[in-house]
């Protein structure tokens, strides 16, 4: 999936979630904010955006979202489950019904052994966790700018799947 593939407005995220009475978090490595950025720009963003953790280091993700120390030390940043434990870790720090996170490599050179371009974003929400690879390409900033995409994206569809 490319970017283009993913562009979901942050007023759509916005409004989706305050349609559904509904709040959000982030918990963001490589995009560093731009998630929770994107969604503050909105007008009205305060109804739904209970706050965010930026966890660059492997020992921010443990100690402010739980992530575990030993699943860092074996898989490093860049992996499904540190985007999950990151995603369910923001939900009950921001006390929030959905989170995003975001965890991979956005160059210039690779991480943890994965790839440039290769990125995890995952959301918890109230009934569901799911995680997603995507393998972005272009430099730093376009890496970064997909993955944000990516997460406003996924961030909408949980909470577009699940009203009832």
């Amino acid at each position: 999936m490319n970017a283009a593939e993913t562009a979901v407005a942050p007023q759509e995220v916005v409004a989706a979630f305050l349609d559904r009475g509904a709040t959000a978090a982030t918990a963001e490595s490589l995009t560093a904010g731009l998630v929770a950025a994107a969604l503050a720009e909105v007008p009205g963003a305060s109804g739904m955006l209970r706050g965010g953790v930026v966890s660059y280091a492997s020992e921010v993700k443990a100690a402010l979202l739980g992530v575990s120390p030993e699943l860092l030390a074996e898989a490093g940043s860049v992996d499904a489950e540190v985007a999950r434990q990151m995603a369910l870790g923001a939900r009950a720090a921001c006390g929030a019904d959905y989170a995003v996170a975001t965890t991979g490599a956005a160059g210039p050179e690779p991480h943890d052994g994965k790839p440039v371009g290769t990125v995890f974003v995952a959301v918890a929400g109230p009934h569901s966790t799911s995680v997603r690879e995507h393998l972005f390409h272009g430099g730093r900033a376009d890496i970064r700018s997909a993955a944000t995409q990516a997460a406003l994206a996924a961030l909408r569809s949980a909470v577009v799947a699940d009203t009832p």
